[in-house]
């Protein structure tokens, strides 16, 4: 059986660009299961965009140390970070950073330890920590790592293969612990984006990287039953879910703790991370415009990005219809409560809208189900005579 004693930083730089190039293969499988926190569909999008960010950079490390490479890295996925979970990437490649610093070389256990404070790290770089998430899946990869660390097997592989392990069933465990992703079908996104990294971070040590060209990294599947659906998205039409607001923010001085607190009432989703002259910000907020000219006050802003997240949540519902597979006859069925919800869902109804007595569904909500589903033919079914009318609106409104 190969084993790996250690390695050093240019072993570790081509080690994660074989896993850059891994979770190249499966990016838009994994933007297919991003509904959290918002259904945009670009998780596995930002993670790739911040891993090359950070291998380009690892390509202009001083020299050819762990500790040299290491820095490089952060450095790169901090400036190159896109969206919610290439922020959190970045600062899970800062808390390996920290670890590593100083070391020529690492071994099995030093990288346990570089787990452990990347896991630290990203906690540490959340307002509202979530579990259920990436972070839940990098603390328990690392606490797997540590166990077989201490086990008294060092070397990389058996490590990597312990915190390999240990990522999968945290993904698949996803479901039980966050909601969202139980009503919506899917394991958590950015979860299944850091195992994938790490997979292919295996593969490279085991010697597999000929095998990598002809193969693709593999979905993980829940522990616990899900139902195949459409996200259950329709009635949330109504509430905006405003911009993804990210920049970089240059000066002295600066305390990531304080602006995250000073940030906490503009939006939500809020990541702030950085040092006394860098930092990163990721908020969702319904006034951008408040954010940045704040920041301005500040220091200066480089990098800014703003993007439309309804937009991006229509995008998505697109791309899931694109996905779904085509029936000759959709049902669409208003619900109350998600005890029906499943009912109906296990019965094969193609969208469900939340309605019933007193609460009735618009128009505009019943006709955005009716075009998510794949079919040329749907019935609507109404659950209650004065939400009839509304429903026989959507038929004209389809032709």
């Amino acid at each position: 059986m190969r084993q790996v004693a250690s390695i050093n930083g240019q072993d570790l730089r081509e080690m994660f660009a074989a896993a850059t190039d891994w979770l190249e293969k499966c990016v838009s499988d994994i933007d297919a299961l991003n509904v959290f926190p918002v259904p945009d569909g670009d998780c596995g999008t930002n993670m790739l965009l911040t891993m090359r960010s950070s291998i380009e950079d690892a390509y202009r490390a001083p020299d050819r140390s762990a500790s040299a490479v290491t820095q490089a890295m952060a450095k790169g996925a901090l400036m190159g970070a896109r969206g919610n979970s290439g922020v959190i990437l970045s600062q899970i490649w800062r808390g390996l950073a920290q670890s590593l610093a100083g070391k020529e070389s690492f071994t099995g256990s030093d990288f346990a330890d570089a787990l452990l404070q990347a896991s630290i790290t990203a906690y540490k770089g959340l307002s509202n920590p979530v579990e259920g998430t990436i972070l839940t899946v990098v603390r328990e990869a690392s606490s797997a790592a540590l166990a077989q660390a201490a086990s008294g097997s060092n070397d990389l592989i058996s490590v990597m293969e312990a915190a390999v392990s240990a990522a999968n069933e945290s993904v698949a465990n996803t479901p039980s612990l966050l909601p969202v992703l139980r009503e919506a079908g899917v394991v958590d996104a950015g979860g299944q984006g850091l195992y994938t990294i790490l997979e292919g971070a295996l593969h490279y040590l085991k010697g597999e990287i000929e095998q990598m060209q002809f193969r693709k990294p593999r979905m993980i599947a829940s522990s616990i039953p899900l139902a195949a659906r459409l996200p259950q998205m329709v009635a949330a039409e109504e509430v905006a879910y405003g911009y993804c607001t990210e920049f970089l923010l240059k000066g002295e001085g600066f305390d990531p703790d304080k602006l995250s607190l000073r940030l906490k009432r503009k939006g939500q989703s809020l990541i702030v991370v950085g040092d006394d002259s860098t930092i990163r910000v990721h908020i969702h907020t319904l006034d951008p415009g408040n954010v940045i000219r704040y920041a301005t006050r500040l220091g200066t802003v480089h990098q800014v990005s703003i993007r439309n997240m309804d937009e991006q949540h229509q995008d998505f519902l697109e791309m899931q219809k694109a996905r779904a597979p085509a029936v000759e006859i959709a049902t669409v069925a208003v619900v109350s409560g998600d005890g029906l919800s499943d009912v109906f869902t296990s019965l094969g109804a193609a969208a469900i809208v939340p309605g019933g007595q007193t609460m009735n569904p618009s128009t505009k909500e019943l006709l955005q189900a009716v075009e998510l589903v794949v079919s040329d033919k749907v019935i609507i079914l109404p659950n209650n005579k004065n939400i009839v009318l509304t429903a026989e609106q959507v038929q004209s409104l389809t032709t």
